[in-house]
């Protein structure tokens, strides 16, 4: 079943609509009618999905591999007010999530029970109300037939940044100069990350960075950048290599995650292993990591943009340096009151830690499975805490830091 030309012809109708659209008050912002819109079984086999849209919009959809998914990118809209539970009619679709992908553009990803095909696609326009309904149906297909067509096309107006070259940090820095921290708030935009009555670990963790931010820059000596600074995805190689881009001293990623298994509580500080330090450890590794799968990116393979010598040599000078950073915000945060987990540091293969010359740590600020933990994290006065113990140490590792590296240089 190859319906492909098919969805090439309706991307280019909707173009062209959009192109003659000023004549029509057709902005770029799309509203979505939860109320209407549904996926429902149709027939014995099929899925029916209708998304109902204030208006018309640009659109494309493609299938990805590996789970088997379906993706619906748009220009653009706005998803308040639809939730996953009451979209999803279906046990065919195990899976919705959608939000901002990049600046303009609106993605959905339905993950598939088993590989589907899109085997009818349409969108009609009301021409008095200008409101859209876009209407798929999804047959079954074997895996290979699944296979031979998923892949993600590239056009520059719909897809990511091509990645930026990795560079050498800037030689010779004045040991006076600022710290150049980059805060990497963890998920964003269609990724929400962890989710628990309502709240979700893309908004906390971008409040968390913004004031913890605020901190650094009031208490000098230090220069802040984000990965993210708003609700956007923003792809596991992306951060790193803004990382790269800024020329940054340290890098932290920051997250609050949601274990089911077993009991996890207190903050964390991750370092980078091959091997993840216990279960717990990477369980973790594979939920972040997978959340890179919205983009239709693989980071298996990334380090073989550089030779494996030299990140090997790049390593021996920063894995040190790390464990150091690492053991310096522990302390900081437990002399903040915490709380900590019960093994504060620890190590797992978190792909946003693989920046080679770069100090990079993920602290995992708290739980959100954990009752105490969700309860801080909603708390300013706690954050205020955590922030100001992370500022310290950092403070206290650069002190180390640069004393040590004199010593190397003699």
């Amino acid at each position: 079943m190859r319906v492909i030309s098919r969805i090439v012809t309706v991307l280019a109708a909707i173009w062209a609509f959009a192109g003659v659209a000023s004549a029509q008050e057709f902005s770029g912002l799309a509203r979505i009618d939860a109320a209407q819109s549904r996926i429902v079984e149709s027939g014995r086999k099929d899925v029916q999905i209708d998304l109902h849209l204030s208006q018309g919009v640009p659109y494309r959809l493609f299938t990805l591999d590996g789970p088997p998914r379906l993706v619906l990118d748009f220009q653009e809209v706005d998803w308040t007010g639809l939730t996953p539970g009451a979209l999803l009619r279906t046990d065919r679709i195990s899976r919705a999530q959608f939000g901002s992908y990049v600046p303009g553009w609106s993605r959905m990803v339905l993950q598939l029970a088993g590989p589907m095909a899109v085997a009818q696609a349409g969108l009609r326009i009301d021409e008095v109300t200008s409101a859209a309904h876009l209407a798929l149906r999804l047959s079954p297909v074997t895996a290979e037939e699944f296979a031979a067509e998923a892949g993600p096309p590239y056009d520059p107006r719909w897809d990511l940044p091509e990645p930026a070259p990795l560079v050498a940090a800037a030689p010779g820095k004045d040991p006076d100069s600022p710290l150049l921290v980059m805060l990497d708030p963890g998920h964003g935009g269609i990724d929400p990350g962890a989710e628990t009555g309502g709240v979700n670990e893309k908004t906390l963790m971008l409040t968390l960075a913004r004031e913890l931010r605020e901190v650094l820059l009031r208490s000098g000596g230090f220069e802040v950048m984000m990965t993210r600074d708003d609700d956007r995805f923003v792809s596991l190689e992306r951060r790193v290599a803004l990382a790269h881009q800024a020329g940054a001293d340290v890098f932290i990623s920051l997250h609050a995650d949601s274990l089911s298994e077993g009991l996890a509580h207190g903050a964390t500080v991750y370092v980078l292993a091959k091997e993840a330090s216990d279960k717990a450890s990477a369980l973790l590794a594979e939920r972040h990591d997978h959340a890179n799968l919205l983009s239709g990116a693989d980071l298996s393979a990334a380090d073989d943009q550089v030779t494996d010598i030299m990140l090997d040599l790049a390593r021996q000078e920063t894995r040190p340096r790390t464990e150091a950073l690492a053991t310096a915000l522990t302390s900081g945060m437990t002399n903040m009151g915490g709380p900590m987990n019960r093994r504060p540091k620890r190590s797992a293969a978190f792909s946003v830690l693989k920046a080679a010359d770069i100090p990079s740590v993920l602290i995992e600020v708290g739980f959100l499975s954990s009752p105490r933990d969700l309860k801080n994290l909603k708390d300013p006065k706690w954050r205020a805490k955590i922030a100001a113990g992370i500022r310290n140490g950092l403070q206290n590792w650069r002190k180390t830091d640069l004393a040590r590296r004199a010593l190397v240089r003699q």
